[in-house]
């Protein structure tokens, strides 16, 4: 990898990480009590097995627009998954280095919705004639960064925003939050012995007062039993609309990936590395995980 894509991802993700981490109290309240336990020194010691983020399949928007960015800096797409109930598509994308996250990046099948849902996103999407991917300088890392959080269309009224929620809470989540960073991800298996497991990274969680997703039980496991994820409920943050009305809302949250050796690995190896792991991503596991932000989870934590 050259020094120029290491150091333009590594801004990159900072830009990222940051205003998530301002955002989401959560990433600050977990890490203070790894710490505390002697987990890890630092945030810096978490590895961070992927990243996510939400689109819109819209004309000039939507996956293939945003991987634009990713795929310029050395990330390589792999696999499909499609998720009928939700009305999404997704891929995930490998990082050049093992130092960099996965990506998994999911579209909305707009053209799925009724009639009203999509008009309501066209009424929003609609001024935008070009690619904005395409605008960017992508050897402009600050640039880059600053899209991340650069308002694409008009904050939606209260109204807009409610009739989306009604039918598609994917839609309605994107339609505020656009392109933030919907959640990272700590890598448990990476965590010293007594914390190494799903299972017992849960019952940290739980120990600390963090309330997990239940849909799909609070471990969510391939079929093949390999991968094991879990993860907080979306934290609700205080939204204002573009009528000047306010509520709350699903924000951004934390995920919890274990990756088990591969069985055709070394049964002998007491340190199996990512590449005796299991890679890539579940499509049921990831059906669930989705539902952090949605409103059967979140009601948890209203107040």
């Amino acid at each position: 990898m050259s020094t120029i894509i290491k150091n333009g991802l590594d801004e990159i993700m900072g830009a990222l990480f940051q205003p998530y981490y301002d955002r989401v109290p959560n990433v600050e309240k977990i890490t203070n009590a790894m710490i505390t336990t002697g987990m890890i020194q630092s945030q810096n010691d978490i590895v961070n097995d992927h990243i996510a983020f939400r689109t819109l399949g819209v004309p000039h928007l939507g996956i293939n627009s945003f991987e634009k960015i990713f795929l310029e800096f050395g990330y390589i797409k792999k696999d499909y998954y499609h998720f009928e109930g939700k009305k999404l598509d997704a891929y995930w994308y490998a990082p050049p280095s093992p130092k960099y996250p996965r990506i998994f990046m999911s579209e909305l099948k707009v053209d799925n919705l009724s009639n009203k849902a999509q008009q309501i996103i066209a009424k929003y999407t609609k001024s935008i004639n070009l690619d904005p991917v395409d605008q960017l300088d992508l050897n402009n890392t600050k640039e880059i960064g600053d899209f991340f959080y650069k308002p694409l269309w008009q904050l939606p009224t209260i109204q807009d925003y409610n009739d989306l929620l009604a039918e598609s809470e994917y839609a309605a989540w994107v339609i505020y939050n656009r392109y933030y960073l919907n959640h990272y991800t700590i890598s448990v298996h990476n965590l010293p012995q007594s914390f190494n497991t799903i299972e017992s990274f849960n019952s940290f969680l739980e120990s600390i007062g963090i309330v997990l997703n239940t849909s799909g039980g609070k471990i969510k496991t391939s079929k093949d039993g390999l991968l094991k994820q879990s993860s907080t409920i979306a934290e609700m943050i205080n939204a204002t609309f573009a009528d000047g009305e306010a509520m709350g809302i699903p924000g951004s949250y934390v995920e919890f990936a274990e990756r088990l050796p591969l069985p055709s690995n070394d049964k002998n190896k007491t340190n199996p590395n990512d590449l005796d792991r299991r890679d890539g991503f579940e499509s049921a596991n990831a059906d669930k995980i989705f539902e952090s932000t949605y409103h059967e989870q979140t009601k948890k934590i209203i107040r």
